[in-house]
């Protein structure tokens, strides 16, 4: 697959950052020609009908994509997302997969903003 304008990626349904909820769907043949937001519908349109995911995820309103892990690359030590680096990680709707550096089996967050925002600056909560 290497080379290819199709890849592999792995998506992280957040459906609560304080409660770590998250679940990950494969995804497979994705176009890096693709944007964004042609990304963000396709998720949207098979969580709607896949097997085994609970209706809570169906029906979560996502809104962002962030990159979380990259092949041979290093992992966050928090459990839910990685919180650093939100200006070159979250992926703009209107640019291609391809300039967002997609490649294959990249794993990639998909989450609502707002609450990701609030995870973010909510002292209270103890790791």
């Amino acid at each position: 697959m290497e080379g290819s304008s199709e890849v592999l990626v792995t998506i992280r349904l957040i459906r609560s950052f304080l409660h770590r909820n998250i679940k990950h769907i494969v995804l497979h043949n994705v176009n890096l020609d693709d944007t964004v937001e042609e990304l963000m519908n396709k998720i949207k349109e098979d969580i709607k009908t896949r097997s085994g995911l609970p209706p809570p995820f169906r029906k979560h309103g996502y809104d962002t994509l962030k990159v979380e892990y990259k092949k041979h690359g290093s992992k966050t030590s928090d459990p839910v997302i990685n919180k650093e680096d939100d200006d070159k990680l979250m992926l703009k709707p209107d640019q291609t997969l391809k300039a967002c550096n997609i490649e294959n089996e990249t794993e990639i967050s998909f989450f609502n903003r707002k609450e990701y925002e609030q995870y973010k600056t909510d002292s209270t909560v103890v790791w």
